[in-house]
């Protein structure tokens, strides 16, 4: 099932929705700590960096420093669909707001700062509404 490919659709069709919780960005040079089951994993040369709730990652002694709260882009985007990650980078930048952009095969996720998570969904979704007005 292919992903929707349409800018206007996209922006206008995303839904965020902020996940309940607080995440970490931290990283391991070995086997998975037990009780720690990461929702993002991204395997480079220095280290497995794994983004997990922030209570699995002080349980299990892992280092981390930026907490994010975790926004779910609901529209179904297409992997190589063109200017979404983009227009939602550059609104929240506008703001001031920090994102890291996670790509799923469904969905894009996004990891902003943890108390600003919710100006961030608010932005999200007037730019939603901005494009299905237009």
């Amino acid at each position: 099932m292919s992903g929707e490919r349409d800018l206007r659709a996209l922006l206008s069709g995303m839904r965020p929705e902020l996940n309940p919780g607080c995440y970490v960005f931290t990283t391991v040079d070995g086997a998975m700590p037990p009780g720690v089951t990461p929702v993002v994993t991204v395997a480079e040369r220095e280290a497995l960096t794994l983004v997990v709730p922030l209570e699995e990652a002080d349980a299990a002694g892992l280092a981390h420093d930026y907490v994010a709260g975790w926004i779910t882009l609901r529209v179904h985007s297409a992997l190589d669909a063109v200017g979404l990650t983009a227009a939602v980078a550059q609104e929240l930048a506008t703001a001031g707001l920090s994102c890291n952009v996670v790509a799923g095969f469904h969905h894009d996720h996004l990891f902003v700062p943890h108390e600003q998570a919710e100006e961030a969904v608010a932005l999200l979704e007037d730019l939603a509404h901005r494009a299905a007005t237009t």
